[in-house]
């Protein structure tokens, strides 16, 4: 009996699923992503996207941001984005680059990530993503977990990797390290929850 090899996945394959399809692509995997968000994972993502937002526009700052469903190519260096065995939709990117945007998406890694945790998939943002994003050098990312009401910070070292995060409250103001003046009150958004 032949032993199975399992199909390794591209973007090229990614393309050719239906728009419809919810899905993320890490190591060649495809992972069925969550059914909708709950209402509080909505309007958390909806109160970082407009103050982060606010603040780019404000202070005239070149970079961009996007919510879900926003696809991200990461691809090795020198690699064919169609050949890319790593797809996600993160819920919130900031891309810098503006090289990196495509009508599609973004074909490298973003500056930053923020992850809203699901209650149905836990892992996925703490261990999937987390290494992900490590392997490809997202220079800051967030897990927010509206149930246990914290955020982990990981920032990026070229040297190192992430160190261990950051651990704040939404009782916590919470500094993005890729601006030097952006500052995030958790409890304001804990009061509209």
């Amino acid at each position: 009996m032949e032993a199975r090899i399992p199909k390794i996945y591209t973007y090229a394959d990614y393309l050719q699923l239906p728009e419809d399809a919810r899905v993320e692509l890490i190591e060649g995997v495809i992972y069925d992503m969550s059914p909708a968000p709950s209402r509080m994972h909505q309007k958390i993502v909806s109160e970082l996207t407009i103050t982060i937002g606010s603040y780019l526009r404000q202070n005239k700052k070149t970079c961009e941001i996007y919510t879900a469903p926003f696809d991200v190519v990461l691809i090795e260096e020198g690699q064919d984005e169609k050949q890319a065995v790593n797809v996600v939709q993160p819920d919130i990117s900031i891309i810098c680059d503006k090289k990196k945007l495509t009508d599609k998406g973004c074909i490298g890694a973003p500056e930053m990530i923020i992850e809203v945790v699901s209650q149905n998939n836990p892992a996925h943002d703490y261990i999937r993503k987390l290494n992900l994003y490590t392997q490809f050098g997202v220079k800051e990312y967030w897990i927010v977990n509206p149930y246990e009401q914290n955020i982990f910070v990981y920032v990026y070292h070229p040297e190192t990797g992430y160190s261990y995060p950051k651990v704040y409250t939404f009782n916590d103001k919470v500094k993005v390290s890729l601006f030097e003046d952006l500052i995030i009150d958790f409890a304001q958004i804990k009061e509209v929850l």
